[in-house]
Order: C-alpha cells, then structure tokens, then sequence
C-alpha cells in the first residue's frame, strides 16, 4: 500500500471531518479578533459602522472560507500550490502595470466591491510552494547548489516586484518566511551564513548609496531610517508617529486609562490609529495587563502551529504550518517592534487586530490549510 493510499484510507470523510478541526485553535484566534472588534469601536468613539462592523464581517467571512479550505484534502492544496504561486505572481505584475495608488505607494487592485492587495496572498503561496518543492525533493539532494537555486529564485521573484511598488515591510517578510521554510526542510547552515553577509553588504549599500545618483531606497523609506535612529529630530514631522504611540503605550502605565478613555486615540493624536497603530490604544486603554494579555494569545497560537507541525508525519503539511507560523511570527514581530520605536515604520499590520480586509482574509486562508493539514494529517 503505498503512503497516499494509507492516507487516504485513514483521513475522514464527511461530516466526521467536523470533529477533526482545532476547534480551541480557531476560538483562540476569535478571541484575538475580538479584542480587535472592541479596539476598532472604542477608537470610533463608540460607532460600531465606522470599523468594527465592517471587519466583524471580514471575519466572518474568513471564518467561512476557513472552514471550506479546511475540509479539502491537505494532497489537493499540495498540488495547487504551482498554480496558487503562479496565480501570486500574475496578480503582482498586474500591480505593477495596473495597480491603484494609495498613500505613495502601488499595491492594490481594485476588483470595485473590493479592493486586494496580491503581495498579503504570496506570503501564502509562497509557502505552499516551497513546501510542495521540499515534499517533492528527496532528502539527499536538499542541499545540493542546484537545488538550493530554484528555491532562491521562487522567493528573489516576487521580493523584487513587491520591493517594486514600494513594500519594504512585506518584501522583508517574503524573504524571512521563504528562509524559514528551507531552513526547516534541511538545507544547510553555510547557505544562511553567505545570505547574512550579502544582507549586511546590502545594508551598508543602501546607506552608502543615500544621495548619490544610484541611490537603492526612495526618500521617503531613509527618512523612516533616519526618523527611526532619532524620531525627535523632526517631531512634528517624519518623527511624529513613533512619538506619538510611546507617548500613548507609556501612558496606559499597569492598568491602563479605561475602555474608551484613551485620549492619544481619542483626540487623534495618533495617526493610522485603526490600522498600523492598534496596539498603541489597547496599550493605552488597558496597560501593561491588557497589552502583555493580547501577547499571550499571540504565543498560545504560535504553540499550537508547532505543536501541529511537530504531530505531523507528512512532510508538506508540516513545512506548510512552519510557514504559516513564521509569518503570523513575523506580522507580530515587525508591527510590534515598529510602533515601540525598535524598527523603522514599514506598515505592517497587527493580525487581525489592524483593519483592513486582504490580510484578515489572507491570514484566515492561511490558518484554513493549517486546519487541512489537521484534519487529514496520517493517524
């Protein structure tokens, strides 16, 4: 009997496959949405039309096609995911040529009744494919510079058009993700080495190149550099976010001000309040109890991706809930580190916290094939 037929014959069939889904893993991730739901209201002045209501329904929303994505044999998604990566990568050069403008930059692709931002999906795709490719690749050949090349390119691809429109944040992403991923298939530790030093010559590049004729960065991404280095050198300025959510997550002190009482929020003191900067209110509002509290959600989620990913025995399906968990990670990571001051402003959201419906959605996609991986998982 040959692996997938063992799968097959032990995988469950309808409705059972009900009873095989994390349950406690998707009530964590409401209860993290949730906190998002009352952020949204509380920064509203207490108007449930104005955010929350809008991304309850995204959620809503996501929560369905979760529960699609998870009833579909984890082996289907593994033979899409040439066709989800390719699918990626049109949408990204359909940005590139087509794409709608918004705050400086070219990322979305507005469909009318939506609007999609195709760089939230590869962070997917991409690790579909590298975990189809890794699944695919017999073990002795993992490390093998031929091998190691193609893997390079499907992550330098779509890098290169996101750093195109301009994302830094997610183009960062991109590249850690895809790193995670081969670095969890096995592919030797010399290869990361030599990826650290070009990343430190790139570094030095791009503040080499501030000014001259072949300058790297746009202006505006080495005034997040320098603005990030020395916020208070231009406070009303490039310098006035950062300031402006210290002051609001310094302020919330142990307890915090009180549900709807925080006043950067409230007084608009706080730009991108509802997006980029939500953790500054819930930090402000309900201190350091209510901030460290959301933290703790967060690491219980990540703790039961590992935890699925190690009970796995198939090989896609645990590199696929390793990618997964590297990027919720990331998103945490570089959105946290952004709005305390510790990284340059780049844009990242708070998942499901920060409104906005592609990376809800995407994120909810993403957690649908963890659950897939679940169910169908060799018992």
């Amino acid at each position: 009997m040959s692996f997938l037929e063992y799968r097959l014959k032990l995988a469950p069939t309808g409705f059972s496959k009900v009873f095989y889904i994390n349950w406690a893993l998707i009530l964590v991730l409401t209860a993290i949405a949730a906190i998002g739901w009352l952020m949204l209201y509380s920064i509203a002045g207490g108007q449930m039309d104005v955010w929350a209501l809008p991304q309850i329904k995204r959620y809503g929303l996501g929560m369905v096609i979760l529960l699609a994505v998870a009833v579909v044999p984890i082996w289907f998604w593994r033979s899409m995911s040439g066709l989800a990566y390719a699918l990626g990568m049109v949408l990204l050069l359909i940005v590139e040529f087509f794409g709608v403008v918004g705050m400086g930059a070219q990322r979305w692709i507005d469909l009318g009744f939506i609007r999609i931002q195709p760089s939230e999906l590869m962070k997917v795709t991409l690790v579909m494919m590298l975990a189809a490719y890794y699944d695919w690749l017999p073990d002795k050949k993992v490390s093998k510079p031929l091998w190691v090349l193609l893997p390079v390119l499907l992550v330098v691809a779509p890098t290169i058009l996101v750093l195109m429109q301009p994302n830094l944040g997610t183009s960062v992403m991109l590249v850690v993700a895809g790193g995670g991923v081969m670095f969890a298939a096995g592919v030797s530790l010399w290869y990361f080495a030599a990826v650290i030093a070009m990343v430190g010559g790139t570094v030095f590049a791009v503040i080499y190149s501030e000014g001259r004729s072949w300058q790297l960065l746009h202006d505006y991404q080495y005034k997040r550099i320098h603005t990030f280095l020395d916020p208070s050198a231009d406070p009303l300025g490039a310098g006035y976010n950062i300031i402006q959510a210290k002051i609001a997550l310094g302020s919330g002190g142990w307890g915090g001000k009180g549900f709807m009482q925080g006043t950067q929020s409230r007084l608009n003191f706080l730009p991108e309040k509802h997006t980029d900067f939500i953790f500054t209110t819930l930090g402000e509002e309900f201190g350091f109890v209510g901030a460290i509290s959301l933290l703790a959600l967060y690491t219980l989620v990540l703790v039961m991706l590992i935890w699925a990913a190690v009970q796995n025995k198939d090989r896609f399906s645990q590199l696929l809930i390793v990618g997964v968990a590297m990027n919720f990670f990331l998103y945490i990571a570089v959105n946290l580190s952004m709005v305390m001051g510790m990284a340059p402003v780049v844009g990242v959201p708070l998942p499901l916290l920060s409104y906005g419906g592609s990376a809800t959605l995407v994120i909810l996609v993403a957690f649908g094939l963890v659950q897939s991986a679940i169910v169908h998982r060799p018992r």
